[in-house]
């Protein structure tokens, strides 16, 4: 039974009601923002002529991340289904008012809406983390964060090019339109989770409090530590990949348009590692898939400096394959290991501490490039990255003692799933309050482990 599961998580998730409905929200909505990301960037310099303000809009997205922590307290301060319904239908509300740009002078209101864009994404994110490890199975959390994953980038294969053409069609109004539809749409599909929710009590403490609250809770645990800080590692390290990009393709001998090929292998690695993440979760555990995954990034990367088209192929689609594993490890452990009231903040802290080094990467490989010869740095950047797997292979397994699951996993995910399957010596358990409730419908039945 165990063989059979393994080798098939998707129809196990979406056997799922509310695990096949959360999928469908994000199908929907990330094609609009992955059309939106593209598109952005193109309208300003369009509107502009400048590179500088074009990457302004990527940076306005990204930059309410660093706030991560302090927004995240929200989710765990409201009930999380009417919050996911309301800030996704925020931006609905907010992108139709592009439909008024139309000359340089009023880029600054594309900006704004993409900062505010970039917020809600934020504490839809935090909720979202929150919300799916009460409605949700926990154990099919780690088949659902993969296929979450296989899902995302699949629509960042398929949107960017409908984005395009939309554009070309109809400008930025038209793309902006398509994206407020599908946060329609994605709000209408999380109206019908089937979730159980208890009003959260009064705070007893101050807004600063219960911010630092998650960021204790995460750092005091080791192996949740570590988990997010080498996925942190592993994503500074990924920004630094990502800026030489385009010195790689000159290093090949071809036009700047051959980027979109690379990324293509490496976005089907990614939908490849989002396919097999709950069986491979299961089987090596958390520690030892992040491990592996950010070990075969690391030589992706490192090898890239080869001025081979195949070798630059293979090595993007490797490095598609290994990146997310870090992530998709240290987000499951999130979910499962922190008790329901902290979960929001917990989420947003992980959230900032694993994607906000992405942003100094990028900037420091930027510096790099102008500096030294790719294939001096590359293979320079894979001997450092791999100090970030060696310490979680040496540091992780001695931070597996102590193991905190939800209520009702007795029969499904216990302390040492994680780390293959035995429980570790001196393993302790600790139940969350009621309020990380499960589905109203759910029953021992239909759970059947993924």
């Amino acid at each position: 039974m165990t063989s059979k599961r393994s080798r098939s998580p998707l129809p196990h998730v979406l056997r799922d009601r509310n695990a096949g409905i959360y999928l469908t929200g994000v199908v929907v909505s990330g094609f609009g923002t992955a059309a939106l990301w593209l598109a952005a960037g193109v309208w300003v310099k369009d509107l502009t002529g400048s590179d500088g303000l074009a990457a302004l809009c990527q940076l306005a997205m990204w930059a309410p991340v660093l706030a991560g922590p302090a927004l995240g307290t929200l989710a765990d301060r409201v009930r999380r289904r009417p919050l996911l319904i309301g800030v996704s239908l925020l931006p609905a509300a907010l992108l139709p008012a592009l439909s008024a740009v139309g000359s340089a002078d009023r880029v600054w209101l594309v900006l704004a809406v993409l900062f505010v864009y970039g917020t809600a994404g934020v504490v839809h994110d935090a909720a979202e983390s929150a919300l799916v490890a009460s409605a949700v199975d926990a154990r099919l959390l780690g088949d659902f964060n993969g296929l979450r994953m296989t899902a995302t980038e699949s629509m960042k294969l398929l949107a960017p090019l409908a984005g395009a053409g939309l554009y070309a069609a109809y400008g930025g109004p038209g793309v902006a339109l398509l994206d407020a539809l599908t946060f329609v749409l994605a709000a209408g599909v999380y109206a019908a989770l089937r979730v159980r929710e208890e009003k959260p009590p009064p705070p007893e403490s101050g807004w600063r409090t219960r911010t630092a609250e998650g960021a204790r809770y995460l750092w005091g645990r080791p192996r949740l530590r570590l988990l997010v800080l080498a996925g942190g590692a592993t994503m500074l390290c990924s920004g630094i990949n990502g800026a030489l990009v385009h010195a790689v393709v000159d290093g090949l001998g071809r036009s700047p348009a051959y980027a979109g090929v690379l990324a293509a292998a490496q976005g089907a690695g990614t939908v490849a590692a989002g396919l097999v993440a709950g069986p491979a979760l299961r089987r090596l555990g958390a520690v030892r898939f992040a491990v592996y995954g950010s070990a075969l990034a690391a030589v992706a990367a490192a090898l890239r400096a080869v001025p081979s088209d195949a070798v630059a192929v293979v090595c993007s689609a490797a490095y598609g394959v290994g990146l997310p594993c870090a992530l998709i490890a240290a987000m499951t452990a999130v979910q499962r290991e922190t008790p329901g009231p902290l979960l929001g903040r917990v989420a947003a802290t992980a959230n900032t501490l694993l994607f906000a080094p992405t942003v100094a990467g990028l900037a420091v490989g930027a510096g790099l490039v102008e500096l030294a010869d790719h294939r001096l740095v590359l293979p320079a950047l894979g001997a450092v990255w791999l100090t970030a797997p060696a310490v979680l292979a040496r540091r992780g397994r001695e931070a597996c003692g102590v193991v905190v699951y939800r209520e009702g996993d007795e029969d499904g995910y216990r302390p040492g799933d994680e780390d293959g399957g035995q429980p570790q010596p001196g393993t302790r358990t600790a139940h969350p309050p009621a309020s990380a409730d499960r589905t109203a419908d759910r029953s021992a039945s239909d759970a059947s482990p993924a």
